[in-house]
């Protein structure tokens, strides 16, 4: 028995090369269903279309973003195994962010302003194709092309400007798996294009504030965007 160990251990020892690594957690690929969790912090936008209603009182009113405020977003998540190289990705979650908008009068000099906080709290169901290159010892890049449902719960109010609950976006990510010895850690930056016009056009509650309505009135249609730093753990 011991003549045994010692030649196997003679054999690892001529097999192995200086330099060589040792791999983390290598069969972690190959199963069909895994789960884990995320965090992270994103940034919320809107994109406007305006189509250059003017007042009675002359006034032709712009809408812009002109800052972003960071959010956070906690995700589980569900991984199945579909081939070597590619993976389905199921993470529903909660993003907790905001949006700073401002409404400007540009034909009084730009003196004219408005501006609102619209604080948000999305229950998301991101779905997304995960892509992945060849493994480089303990690191594999990816890439992932997906659609993300979000449905915004907070408490909503009489604002200027109102949006819609439900959205729907495109979303694009990449990302590199490191594997640590007892789990992947996954870093992934995610750009989700919104697709539908989320403005609240029909306000029978400012029918009587036209100088609050007229905001609404400037405006085509707002797509929302957002940009996600994600850590997954699994």
């Amino acid at each position: 028995m011991l003549a045994a160990l010692l030649l196997l251990g003679t054999a690892a020892t001529a097999t192995a090369r200086p330099g060589d690594k040792l791999l983390n957690r290598p069969y972690a690929d190959l199963k069909r269903l895994h789960l884990g969790f995320s965090v992270g912090m994103h940034f919320q936008d809107l994109s406007f279309t305006h189509n250059g209603y003017v007042t009675p009182e002359g006034e032709q009113w712009v809408a812009e973003v002109p800052g972003f405020s960071p959010g956070f977003c906690v995700n589980v998540l569900g991984d199945l195994r579909l081939h070597r190289y590619f993976n389905l990705r199921l993470s529903p979650g909660m993003y907790f962010g905001s949006k700073n908008v401002t409404m400007i009068d540009y034909t009084g000099g730009g003196e004219q302003k408005r501006k609102q906080d619209i604080k948000s709290a999305y229950v998301a169901v991101p779905l997304d194709l995960k892509i992945s290159g060849e493994r480089l010892g303990n690191w594999r890049p990816y890439a992932t092309v997906g659609a993300m449902a979000p449905f915004d719960v907070s408490k909503k109010r009489s604002e200027p400007l109102m949006f819609k609950s439900a959205d729907a976006y495109l979303t694009v990510g990449f990302g590199v798996d490191f594997y640590l010895p007892f789990f992947k850690l996954n870093p992934e930056i995610k750009f989700c294009f919104g697709l539908t016009d989320i403005l609240r056009h029909d306000r029978p509650d400012l029918e009587d504030d036209p100088e609050t309505f007229k905001m609404t009135q400037s405006l085509q249609k707002v797509k929302s965007n957002m940009v996600v730093l994600t850590f997954y753990f699994e």
